[in-house]
């Protein structure tokens, strides 16, 4: 079969490797939609981020190897010895990060906070590939009601259901969500099905401010064309938000805005409020802690997300009441094309593109 492997940064390859045979617990799938997402984007050019340190080694012990591909819809071809909820002929999604099954977290029925087991596409090969192994614990069944091209963002959409769930948001709070890419996007949607009162975005991109209008934003903020902490300060009665979704860091090599959004995070949030850490900045930041305890905020990081969060994003996407459509801009087609995803990805600016660029694997996918 034909695979893109990695023979170090910026060196990827589609290349002819063995078919893999379909071992117990796990499944054989054909993928139809897969996306690079954003940090695979900055991982593939050696652009310090999550993980970095890790696929770096891997890269300099192990290469060539099958990197990345986690958000996907695939088809399933065959099943393993063991696997009981999926048969062939049915689409799936997954989680990324799978529990190792044996730490002390595994085993007192606490897995969903476990850190040491592999994930997809960065420990295990992902989906772009032919065909790919995939295990049955990461996997949910795609509902008929969603498209290959939604059902690739479900990976994305359950980490920003995870996020919404860790602000523990109360009816009525004023949400401000910095960065409306896929991820901004979606933190905009599950928070005003959570609860949230007022809902302000900011981007620098016109076009993706545009698009959270379209999707339920009260107002969508331009950082290039006002003051928006000034903007914000006067749509909260003076106070500032009681979240801020921080949801545009990391590195400037590829558009994002480094850590000045952490730091308009702390502007924007009223003082007692919480600002969720959703970016990855790919090192070390400075901050002056003197003064979020000064002002008592809350700096949160979200929980990993769990099975149970994926099958909720399944439903919210189903019946509607989270749209992706309005998201996908570029969808290229055959897995020759999976380096321009990747290229398209890195430099979403220059692309007018939201979420990330999708490659439709196979003929029969529908997008």
């Amino acid at each position: 079969m034909k695979a893109w492997r990695f023979h170090g940064f910026n060196d990827m390859r589609l290349d002819d490797v063995a078919e893999p045979a379909c071992p117990p617990g796990h499944v054989l799938v054909e993928p139809l939609c897969v996306q690079p997402s954003v940090t695979e984007a900055q991982l593939a050019q050696g652009i310090p981020t999550l993980a970095f340190d890790r696929i770096k080694r891997r890269l300099e012990t192990e290469a060539p190897l099958q990197l990345f591909g986690h958000e996907f819809c695939a088809r399933i071809v065959e099943t393993g010895r063991g696997v009981s909820r999926f048969r062939p002929g049915e689409r799936v999604a997954a989680r990324a990060k799978l529990p190792c099954g044996e730490c002390p977290l595994c085993r007192s029925e606490r897995s969903d906070l476990c850190r040491k087991g592999p994930v997809i596409g960065f420990d295990l090969p992902g989906c772009f590939a032919e065909v790919a192994i995939l295990p049955e614990i990461a996997l949910v069944k795609v509902d008929d009601r969603i498209s290959d091209s939604e059902a690739a963002c479900l990976q994305s959409l359950s980490d920003s259901v995870a996020a919404v769930e860790t602000a523990q948001l109360r009816m009525g709070d004023a949400v401000v969500i910095l960065g409306q890419g896929s991820m901004g996007l979606e933190c905009l949607q599950v928070a005003r099905l959570s609860g949230a009162g007022v809902v302000i975005t900011v981007d620098v991109r016109n076009e993706a401010c545009q698009v959270s209008r379209e999707l339920g934003a009260d107002h969508a903020l331009n950082a290039r064309t006002g003051d928006v902490i000034s903007e914000i300060r006067d749509l909260t009665g003076g106070n500032g938000a009681d979240v801020v979704f921080e949801c545009a860091g990391g590195s400037p090599k590829q558009g994002l805005a480094g850590h000045q959004t952490l730091l308009q995070a702390l502007d924007a949030v009223r003082s007692g409020g919480k600002v969720i850490g959703v970016s990855f900045f790919g090192g070390p930041v400075s901050l002056n802690i003197d003064l979020w305890r000064e002002r008592s905020l809350r700096y949160l990081f979200p929980d990993i997300s769990t099975q149970a969060h994926l099958e909720h994003t399944v439903r919210l996407v189903a019946t509607g009441r989270v749209r992706l459509k309005a998201t996908i801009t570029h969808v290229l087609s055959g897995i020759e094309a999976v380096p321009e995803a990747f290229a398209i990805t890195a430099n979403k600016g220059k692309y007018r593109a939201i979420n990330p660029a999708q490659v439709m694997m196979a003929a029969q996918g529908k997008g």
